[in-house]
């Protein structure tokens, strides 16, 4: 078998990159309209604001559930079916959440939404990254996972456009429309060559899980590095909004705008690292950009005047998920191929699992703190410890998927 990786995309790589990028942008608009809502949900089912931050953190808890059903779905049956799966089953979940009546039913929902949201990064990643050219990965790597940052941006316009005219309940009703056209690109996408070849030589769950369990120093390694990076995304994203408008008394307008400067910086961060990773490495490309993150603290969360609060969102977020940007083709390049639908996501939703206390102990933390203080001291903290990890972990900056298997390109 020969596996295209010309610099030139192919009409299916195109596609099928494309659908793993619009499948994370959409379930993370799916998750992005909570918090910019949680204040009005808290004040409907006659909750405090802290139970609602927790359906955030238990949407975070089922992640690793989502991972490890699909992500097994993705290397024992192709990345496309369980992802279109996946799609289906969170876009329910959303359109569930807002006819929810009650604070416990909403709260199931988004356990289970949780799962389906869980599935989707492993696979799509895992789907986009083997389709795309190797000396191009980190750039696509990076638009890729900036997706995320896109969905933040598409939820703030829906709370600037939907929310004042209809409430919380129809923003949640969005969520089944934009994945409509992610399964009508998947239908249109073919199998990754790179798992059709890894898929060649088919072994029993006892070889899989063999395998698994031979690559667990790096499965855990993967877990760290996924743990800290959650922490800081969640960690200076999760609770902005209400920062916005509980400490600062800004309205829905005021807070939409800056989360859109912030989002637009966070897409820009994300291309130019998940770039500058194919020319200088990965690892010295996310230590670069948390650096960076940890001396904008002070202008990100501490500046009086609303300009400053933008301009400080938007230079904090470039940096945050321009370290993010690197992720989906440093840690694709890291797992072994036969293993690689699972494990990436895996690691990643397992991190998200150790990483979902963010957003509900910073709330806690206002409790003796204000917003800034504890947003502040939160993300030095885990800004230091994923210097750390980064700088201290593996390294397999465009290592050919096709070599790996002795397959000719």
């Amino acid at each position: 078998m020969t596996i295209d990786s010309s610099p030139k995309l192919s009409a299916n790589s195109r596609n099928a990159f494309l659908a793993g990028f619009l499948g994370w942008t959409f379930d993370a608009f799916d998750f992005f309209i909570l918090t910019y809502v949680l204040t009005q949900v808290a004040k409907d089912f006659h909750q405090p604001i802290t139970s609602i931050a927790f359906t955030l953190t238990a949407s975070l808890l089922m992640r690793p559930i989502g991972a490890f059903v699909f992500g097994l779905m993705a290397d024992r049956y192709g990345r496309r079916i369980p992802l279109m799966l996946d799609i289906l089953f969170f876009s329910a979940m959303e359109v569930a959440s807002g006819l929810a009546p009650t604070y416990k039913i909403f709260l199931i929902l988004r356990l289970l939404y949780g799962v389906g949201m869980g599935g989707a990064w492993g696979v799509g990643a895992s789907l986009a990254m083997e389709s795309v050219p190797t000396k191009w990965r980190g750039l696509f790597s990076g638009i890729l996972q900036e997706g995320y940052a896109l969905g933040n941006l598409l939820a703030a316009i829906a709370f600037w456009t939907v929310f004042p005219r209809w409430g919380w309940r129809p923003m949640f009703f969005l969520g089944v429309i934009p994945a409509l056209l992610t399964l009508y690109l998947l239908a249109n996408v073919k199998e990754s060559d790179t798992w059709k070849a890894a898929a060649s030589a088919k072994k029993d769950w006892t070889e899989y899980f063999g395998i698994l369990k031979t690559n667990w120093k790096r499965a855990v390694y993967l877990v760290i590095l996924m743990s800290t990076m959650n922490f800081l995304s969640h960690g200076t994203q999760d609770l902005f909004p209400t920062y916005l408008l509980q400490q600062r008394h800004f309205g829905p307008g005021m807070i939409t705008i800056i989360s859109i400067i912030s989002m637009v910086g966070a897409i820009t961060g994300g291309i130019f690292f998940g770039s500058y990773s194919d020319r200088h490495g990965r690892r010295r490309s996310m230590v670069t950009a948390e650096v960076c993150a940890l001396f904008l603290i002070p202008l990100w969360i501490f500046v009086p005047q609303a300009a400053w609060i933008a301009v400080g969102a938007f230079f904090m977020q470039f940096m945050v998920q321009g370290a993010w940007g690197v992720i989906p083709a440093h840690i694709n390049e890291l797992s072994p191929e036969e293993v690689r639908g699972f494990l990436p996501g895996f690691a990643y939703q397992v991190g998200v699992l150790i990483a979902a206390t963010a957003p509900y102990l910073e709330a806690v933390m206002t409790r003796h703190l204000t917003y800034a203080e504890s947003m502040g001291i939160f993300a030095t903290t885990v800004a230091v410890l994923g210097i750390i990890v980064v700088a201290s972990g593996p390294e397999a900056r465009k290592v050919s998927f096709a070599e790996k298997l002795g397959i000719e390109e």
